[in-house]
């Protein structure tokens, strides 16, 4: 069954998550956990992305399947679909436990929104980590994270290394051709 087929006409957002990267299906379990509001309906719907991209369109036609698991979504009751940092402040504003602080990202001065703007920033410093995090399925890290790879990498290698054979003669070993010899006595 998928994930996204049981979705028709949310009345709540609903957050679309990447459920074969583990950041984003823990975000995305804590997310579920936390929507539960007092009367014990969910302020907000978080759902893995699932495979089926028909089932992604159905629920907003401009929804691409391969964008869908690159950047967090959610989609909002009234269709619009809000993405990145943009989606990151609309579920903290839906979540009952996050809401009293979510108010900041709304805050502007002379059209710019500066905690939406470095909530933005931090998002985007997130999705371009994610990778180093142990996301295979993310994609490959941005161009300014590669040197990173490489030094972490480098890092696991050097100090993760497996310990060379032990080649300690034992008791119980016995030099080649003798196996049938007595074992040799202690002196």
């Amino acid at each position: 069954m998928n994930p996204i087929a049981t979705i028709t006409g949310p009345i709540v957002p609903v957050l679309l998550y990447n459920d074969e990267c583990a950041i984003c299906r823990r975000l995305g379990s804590w997310v579920q956990a936390s929507a539960l509001g007092a009367s014990g309906q969910p302020s907000l719907i978080a759902r893995p992305i699932g495979e089926d991209p028909q089932a992604l369109r159905a629920l907003n036609p401009q929804l691409d399947i391969w964008d869908a698991y690159a950047h967090i979504h959610v989609l909002m009751p009234d269709g619009a679909m809000k993405i990145d940092g943009e989606a990151v402040a609309e579920v903290l504003r839906d979540l009952p436990n996050t809401h009293w602080f979510a108010w900041c990202f709304s805050i502007g001065i002379f059209g710019f929104r500066p905690c939406q703007a470095v909530l933005n920033v931090c998002y985007l410093i997130l999705a371009d980590v994610r990778p180093l995090l142990g996301c295979e399925s993310c994609g490959s890290p941005s161009f300014w994270v590669r040197p990173f790879v490489t030094m972490i990498a480098w890092v696991k290698r050097r100090f993760t290394r497996v310990p060379p054979p032990d080649l300690t003669v034992h008791s119980t070993s016995f030099p080649v051709g003798t196996a049938h010899a007595a074992p040799p006595s202690a002196h």
